[in-house]
């Protein structure tokens, strides 16, 4: 139970997730909050009286305890903690889709100001594994990248999509911090500096991280979705119908609820809401600190109008009397849906006992019992594209007697909409099996979680049976091809010491395979655009080839099958001669963005001057009464404007285009890494970064191709 203490009213619109609390001066914690013009404000009301320096910061007219820093950018995510060794307090970090500033409030500076190519969508400070020294580490455009304290580039890597969240965190328990990244693909993966230990996939994009305590860690989804993981065990989890703003680690949920938000405290051990309050507005953020200065923690939850609220643990005093009234509510609640659920069920019982169900004999099977021997069967198969339906894999339902299926509620994550499906069949099409398509958009093991109301075929009340079934990770594979397919020209190939044996159990236990399949060499075509999928693997050498055209499939296949052979370190050799050729053009196209990138900047500032020196002009001819000048400059004036504007829409334009190219090669390089394991993965990003930086594009293409530039 927390007890509000104190609220402010802040004049500043602000941005939601981009709010936090530093110690500036090392002393006084300072709300600190990015806001929708641009600017970041930063709240301190313990030094009222004393004027701050008017460099970049100018005090808020509104409001004597608010400074702000002008930005003159929109601000993509802030933080602030301790980063250099030599600075008074805190740094304050500030990252925009293109430059990234670390900045000493105290002593009004700039510490860098660095241009990142990959933008800034997530930020954290900290020490990540064996580097010494704390790493402002920015999540961006399918990229990681960490700044020491004087902007030196210490930390380098790829993810699979853009990042939307990061936390640090002991995930291993050796004692160093692991860096854990949530992305728009719906993975939390778990970085040891640049080596990629785990992951975890979820079902919509992967918002907000939290560390909570040892290696547990809280995590939140666009979909509503917020639970915590015990390392790669999810732990539990809850889900809304409103998107979550913010999780915090003390296990606070702040939910945002057009038009009202809403604060949520639950149990970090079981996910019960323990206490809730209201905001007239979406809640921006949840922070703690001594803002009182009296020596006790305080949870500070933030508005997006600027509404500040701060938070105390109830005393045992009050915690009773304001407990006292709601815990004995809540108990009446619930004592009154259990004796309505009772009441319920001896009613069917009264009812069943009343009518003999037709079609079974003896006096004692009545209405909704059914033959002993009642039992739900579950079968998966691949069924391919018709006229009718696309390609699809078809879970079938079924009970070995006469007995039939009124209802089917089916449960999987990232398969239905909502997670759920219900397959109802009218009263004229029942029978004792049902047959449901699937289509899983990725490929990832999925359980399904099947209810089914069973009963006999004039039964009013039904018998629910439940049961799970596993989708493979790879089903969306058949093993029957059409002989006129392409061959495909992609390929991976690597060697493994281990027996032909394994491979097939790997392949019975990735795919929907049909019984008697006893060797590692087959072939598949996907379900989702027809290419081919060649799996062979010669026994006398170990050596195993992948044949496809998609290399991103290429690289699950290989982690996948590293995974099951508890293989550590895995060189591979490979080959994508089209995706490659496309990679090439991408390439060319960054370029060709970078150069018109510099050129439109240059005119930009040209323009800029001309405006300038236009504008004195202007004011002179005025001054002096000369109104034809006058008039012939502004109409310059606003010529040129009109020309600044369109100069900065193809720069836009420009500049998406560029980050949509860099996220490709971004890709690209994870892409590669993920035909390796272990040590040779990590080399492979490495050697390809470098690459990269040094504009050396054969060499890319060979590391990518055999691992290694020197190959």
């Amino acid at each position: 139970m927390l007890v509000p203490i104190f609220t402010l009213k802040l004049n500043h619109k602000i941005n939601p997730r981009m709010v936090t609390i530093g110690k500036f001066d090392g002393i006084h914690p300072c709300l600190t909050a990015a806001t929708q013009a641009g600017k970041v404000f930063i709240h301190n009301p313990h030094m009222r009286g004393q004027r701050q320096a008017a460099h970049r910061l100018s005090q808020s007219a509104q409001d004597s305890d608010i400074s702000l820093l002008n930005i003159n950018q929109a601000v993509s995510c802030l933080t602030a903690g301790t980063l250099g060794p030599n600075t008074t307090g805190d740094t304050l970090l500030v990252g925009t889709q293109t430059n990234l500033l670390a900045y000493d409030v105290h002593d009004n500076a700039d510490i860098f100001y660095r241009e990142v190519t990959d933008g800034a969508n997530a930020i954290v400070l900290g020490k990540l594994g064996n580097i010494e020294s704390p790493l402002a580490i920015i999540g961006g455009n399918c990229a990681l990248q960490g700044f020491d304290f004087e902007g030196n580039d210490q930390f380098w890597t790829v993810t699979g999509d853009n990042v939307r969240s990061l936390v640090l965190c002991d995930f291993t328990g050796d004692g160093k911090n692991e860096l854990l990244v949530g992305s728009e693909d719906f993975d939390i993966r778990v970085f040891k500096e640049d080596e990629l230990v785990s992951e975890m996939a979820e079902n919509e994009t992967v918002t907000s991280l939290c560390h909570m305590h040892g290696s547990r860690f809280g995590y939140a989804l666009a979909n509503g979705t917020v639970g915590v993981y015990d390392r790669t065990a999810r732990y539990w989890r809850i889900k809304s119908h409103s998107s979550l703003c913010h999780i915090h680690s003390r296990s606070g949920s702040g939910w945002k609820l057009p038009p009202k938000g809403t604060d949520w405290w639950n149990s970090d051990r079981t996910g019960e809401v323990i206490f809730k309050d209201n905001f007239s507005s979406s809640v921006a953020g949840v922070v703690e600190g001594d803002y009182r200065m009296d020596g006790q923690i305080q949870l500070i939850c933030t508005s997006v109008d600027g509404e500040v609220r701060g938070y105390l643990p109830a005393s045992k005093e009050m915690k009773g009397n304001l407990m006292d009234s709601s815990v004995e509510q809540d108990l009446i609640r619930e004592l009154s849906q259990r004796r309505q659920n009772l009441l319920l069920e001896l009613r069917n019982y009264e009812e069943n006992a009343k009518q003999a169900v037709p079609g079974i004999s003896d006096g004692d099977t009545q209405m909704g019992v059914i033959p002993a021997n009642t039992q739900l069967q579950t079968a998966l198969s691949v069924r391919a594209a018709t006229e009718s339906q696309k390609a699809h894999i078809e879970l079938s339902i079924s009970t070995p007697n006469e007995t039939i299926i009124r209802a089917v509620l089916i449960f999987a994550e990232g398969i239905f909409e909502g997670e759920s499906h219900v397959v109802h069949p009218s009263s004229q099409n029942l029978s004792g099996c049902v047959r449901v398509p699937i289509i899983p958009p990725k490929d990832i093991p999925v359980d399904l979680h099947v209810k089914a109301f069973v009963g006999g075929k004039s039964s009013t009340q039904f018998h629910v049976f439940e049961i799970t079934r596993q989708l493979p990770r790879f089903s969306m594979y058949d093993l029957h091809v059409d002989p006129e397919s392409p061959q495909p020209t992609g390929k991976v190939t690597f060697t493994i010491n281990d027996r032909p044996q394994r491979v097939v159990m790997w392949l019975n236990q990735n795919f929907l395979l049909p019984e008697g399949i006893d060797t590692p060499d087959v072939t598949f075509t996907s379900l989702r655009d027809g290419g081919l999928l060649n799996i062979s693997m010669l026994s006398t050498s170990g050596e195993i080839t992948l044949n496809t055209d998609d290399i991103d499939l290429a690289g699950d296949l290989v982690q996948s099958l590293a995974s099951f052979l508890a293989i550590e370190d895995l060189q591979a050799e490979a080959d994508f001669p089209t995706y490659f050729g496309e990679l090439r053009t991408t390439l060319t196209e960054v370029d060709e963005y970078h150069s018109v990138h510099q050129k439109l900047t240059a005119a930009i500032a040209d323009h800029s001057n001309h405006i300038r020196n236009m504008l004195v002009q202007a004011e002179d001819a005025r001054l002096m009464g000369d109104m034809k000048n006058m008039k012939k400059r502004y109409i310059e004036l606003y010529d040129l404007n009109r020309d600044l504007i369109n100069e900065y829409k193809i720069r836009s334009n420009n500049h998406n285009a560029l980050l949509a190219c860099l996220k490709s090669v971004n890709q690209a390089i994870q892409w590669a890494g993920r035909l390796r394991v272990g040590k040779p993965k990590n080399q492979v990003i490495t050697a390809c970064r470098d690459a990269i930086k040094n504009n050396n594009v054969n060499a890319l293409f060979k590391i990518m191709r055999a691992g290694t530039a020197s190959s």
